[in-house]
């Protein structure tokens, strides 16, 4: 594995030993340029919104990304933290279920690479 494949792994945990609901990981490096994984996650609430937010920051530090940073600090609904390859996003689940970012994600890309 790779290190960018280990830290995915290592969010992973971290967000599902503090109970985030319904995590997934999705493979971006053939569909963008942005990042190589999302993962989102949901929390039952603004403060374990921010408290998994502010736990996978950390991990992120650890593991030596010192450049992430948390966007949506003021929102009590969604928050992503933006590891530069690996990008979380961690929401309500009503506003998780308004964005649809695993449908959107998920689905087949034409074979030109989307470029954000």
């Amino acid at each position: 594995m790779d290190k960018i494949s280990d830290l995915k792994e290592v969010v992973i945990k971290t967000l599902d030993t503090n109970k985030a609901l319904d995590i997934i990981s999705i493979d971006l490096k053939d569909k963008s340029s942005m990042a190589d994984y999302m993962i989102i996650a949901s929390g039952t609430s603004s403060r374990h919104i921010q408290s998994l937010s502010e736990q996978v920051l950390e991990k992120l530090k650890d593991y030596g990304v010192s450049n992430s940073k948390i966007e949506g600090k003021d929102s009590n609904e969604w928050k992503l933290v933006d590891g530069i390859d690996l990008i979380v996003h961690i929401f309500h689940p009503d506003k998780r279920k308004f964005y649809e970012l695993e449908k959107i994600w998920s689905e087949m890309i034409p074979k030109e690479k989307v470029m954000i």
